[in-house]
């Protein structure tokens, strides 16, 4: 793993004057077009900001063993465009016949925030080709530390799609029918929700209300320039994390209910009810990531639950997996394993190459980066030294300026009902649509 740490770093004291808030640092690379990314991992209060001086991202593998301090995004469909999906889906893929679609946000500037100062690193002083970036970065960093930071409310507009309700349904009857002849096990069919707003919102204070409502997710915003495009999202789910120490860990996270009572009071975790079918889409989430662990041939890890877990408004069952790759002696574990879970059964399916078909001929939209993975690698902070964390990119929506695009999806099995699968939606959807209401 290489060790991006915070070299030339400079702190910032909250009463300092003329410090730059981190609010500057993300306008900046906005109005100079540069890609950005801010994030707050679960449970802490840090947050972290990096900005790229990449006008135009590199298409990387996802090697988290040979990339630099930086952070990663992959839309869902991250495979091979020119071999067949049975082929992509391989471990025996061609690499020869692989296009990377994974985006990566290098720290050219990176900076950690918490409740006392904020640091900042310039890494790019050892990529002399930026320098003229870094210049352009900084003086527009100076000209919105004067600028007036207030805004008027943003009010947001659901567009109604009448349709929408019925082609979803059907499609998750067509599901069922499948798979109750035997044709796979598993599916996630997901669907969308577009608003807009009256003025293009503030990606930072979305950011700010989700880490204030969700402090267990994991809540990010990206700002990719060339696609026009900012990406928010507070998400429960690990994909796969490698910490200072090498501890790796995955969780598999499925099943979904309300997290309150009918009479709006909050349920305990303890006494959760779970309905056969929720069991079984969980119970095949962590079949996966144990299938995975076998074809790599890895027995030494340690399987936590499954217990209820709660997310925001929802409550999942999650099981978590956890391995000291030092004492497996298997470094390159995160690498490997992010490969091999992605897509996860989580958010496409069982078996995965057949499900994999089945959302491609049944969903109209694009996916995009819902459903991918994102998440800092190799990013050191002050205390414990450089990590990876990459997240299933779910609760997540997609800013085109004054445009909004939700994305919300439900696990199927063959005892799934339509109709609960939908309002199942819904309920993803309120992660975002709650915080837009305040």
């Amino acid at each position: 793993m290489q060790s991006d740490t915070l070299r030339n770093r400079t702190s910032f004291n909250h009463t300092s004057e003329n410090q730059p808030k981190a609010i500057d640092l993300w306008d900046a690379a906005l109005t100079t077009g540069f890609p950005a990314a801010l994030w707050r991992l679960p449970n802490q209060q840090e947050k972290h900001l990096l900005v790229s001086f990449d006008e135009k991202l590199p298409r990387v593998s996802a090697d988290l063993d040979e990339l630099p301090a930086g952070f990663l995004i992959s839309p869902f469909d991250n495979l091979a465009k020119n071999a067949p999906v049975e082929a992509q889906l391989s471990e025996h893929l061609d690499t020869s016949d692989y296009v990377p679609q994974t985006l990566f946000l290098r720290a050219d500037i990176q900076a950690i925030v918490d409740e006392n100062a904020m640091f900042v690193s310039d890494h790019n002083r050892q990529r002399e080709e930026v320098s003229e970036q870094a210049r352009q970065f900084w003086k527009a960093v100076r000209i919105h530390q004067n600028t007036d930071k207030s805004t008027s409310p943003v009010r947001a507009t659901l567009l109604d799609d009448p349709d929408a309700q019925a082609n979803y349904e059907r499609n998750v009857a067509e599901a069922i029918a499948a798979m109750q002849r035997g044709d796979f096990r598993k599916v996630v069919l997901s669907r969308t929700k577009q608003l807009v707003f009256s003025s293009a919102p503030n990606a930072i204070t979305l950011f700010d209300k989700l880490c204030q409502q969700y402090p267990t997710a994991f809540v990010s915003a990206v700002s990719i320039p060339e696609k026009g495009q900012i990406w928010i999202s507070a998400t429960p789910e690990r994909l796969v994390s490698v910490d200072a120490n090498g501890i790796f860990r995955t969780a598999a996270l499925a099943g979904t209910q309300s997290a309150f009572n009918p009479d709006g009071t909050a349920k305990r975790p303890p006494e959760a009810m779970w309905s056969q079918k929720e069991i079984e889409e969980q119970a095949l989430v962590c079949r996966y990531i144990i299938e995975c662990f076998k074809k790599i041939r890895l027995r030494e890890y340690l399987e936590e639950g499954p217990k209820s877990i709660i997310a925001g408004n929802l409550m999942h069952l999650g099981t978590t997996f956890t391995v000291d790759t030092q004492a497996v002696r298997y470094p390159q574990l995160g690498t490997v394993m992010l490969r091999l879970l992605h897509p996860t059964s989580a958010v496409c399916g069982m078996p995965r190459d057949v499900a994999f078909d089945f959302i491609r001929r049944h969903e109209t939209h694009d996916r995009e980066f819902y459903s991918g993975f994102l998440g800092p690698v190799n990013i050191d902070d002050q205390q414990s030294g450089p990590a990876s964390h990459i997240f299933v990119h779910i609760r997540c929506m997609k800013l085109e300026g004054k445009q909004a695009t939700l994305f919300a999806g439900a696990g199927l099995t063959e005892h799934s009902n339509p109709e609960r699968e939908w309002h199942e939606t819904d309920m993803k959807c309120q992660t975002l649509l709650s915080v837009m209401s305040k």
